[in-house]
């Protein structure tokens, strides 16, 4: 008894159902950015009097700079926020380390 009620109100919801509704088409997709040509290098190092200047690029945009003077130690001139505004640095290194000691051992 109880297999022919399952049964009958599973015919019946699947009669009672609805048709879905029309589909809409999809937009076209939006065009893809415009991509450097292949030979095109990620690094670009120009030389200006004597200093040598790689850029690094991102996306075709120059992200970050490393400037090595010809009598000096280099320093690095970065973009972090992509507005333009370049922040000078000594080093790549951001001088935050996580303490790494151990607090209790197992034996």
């Amino acid at each position: 008894m109880r297999r022919t009620v399952a049964l009958l109100s599973l015919w019946a919801a699947g009669a009672a159902a609805q048709p879905p509704p029309a589909l809409e088409p999809l937009p076209e997709p939006a065009p893809a950015p415009a991509s450097p040509a292949p030979g095109e290098p990620a690094v670009r190092i120009p030389l200006q009097e004597g200093d040598k200047v790689e850029q690094i690029r991102q996306g075709g945009r120059v992200v970050m700079l490393k400037v090595t003077p010809k009598n000096g130690k280099p320093y690095y001139l970065v973009d972090t926020t992509g507005n333009g505004n370049w922040m000078r640095r000594d080093s790549l290194d951001d001088g935050v380390h996580v303490p790494m000691w151990p607090i209790h051992t197992f034996d």
